[in-house]
């Protein structure tokens, strides 16, 4: 039976990608680390899973009411900020709203979809959006963040939606 991997994110407006996107091609050029430009700049809601080919039309399903319910709010990105020894992040300002979303979001795919992945039980929702992690090596990263530690950066936008994103075996594409 065939299957394919999904996320569900949020996705900023393309001029902020854009943007974002330039940090992770800095990283990967100087820093040696590709791995975060498999993915268009995003805040993940659901980490990946996978899910039957066949029953795709059921989670778009979920996703198209999720979006139907959803009452547009302000995320602010601020900043650069750093999971120790791997991760380079653009810092997401946590609010209320975004937070009910992703519970919003992993209730509905446990409920609806009978998803459930685990891993949230041992690790609080800290939104972020990567810039360079996975493949970044340690004495890399701690080179990365003197450079990334004292930069600038601020980002303001209204979410109105919630995104599936599919692996195709190289990259996570929008569905």
């Amino acid at each position: 039976m065939s299957e394919s991997l999904y996320f569900i994110a949020i996705l900023p407006p393309q001029e902020i990608q854009d943007e974002i996107s330039s940090f992770k091609k800095e990283i990967a050029q100087k820093f040696d680390s590709r791995h975060a430009l498999n993915s268009p700049p995003h805040i993940t809601l659901h980490m990946p899973f996978k899910w039957k080919d066949k029953k795709f039309e059921q989670l778009q399903e979920v996703i198209r009411s999720l979006n139907d319910r959803l009452v547009p709010f302000k995320i602010e990105l601020n900043d650069f900020d750093f999971f120790e020894p791997r991760v380079v992040f653009v810092n997401v300002i946590g609010t209320e709203e975004l937070d009910n979303l992703q519970k919003t979001v992993i209730t509905a795919c446990r409920k609806e979809l009978k998803l459930d992945n685990g891993n949230y039980k041992d690790r609080p929702f800290h939104p972020h959006v990567t810039v360079g992690f996975r493949d970044l090596k340690k004495a890399r990263f701690y080179e990365a963040k003197s450079e990334f530690e004292n930069r600038k950066v601020f980002y303001e936008f209204m979410t109105s939606e919630i995104t599936l994103l599919k692996h195709d075996g190289k990259q996570w594409k929008v569905v």
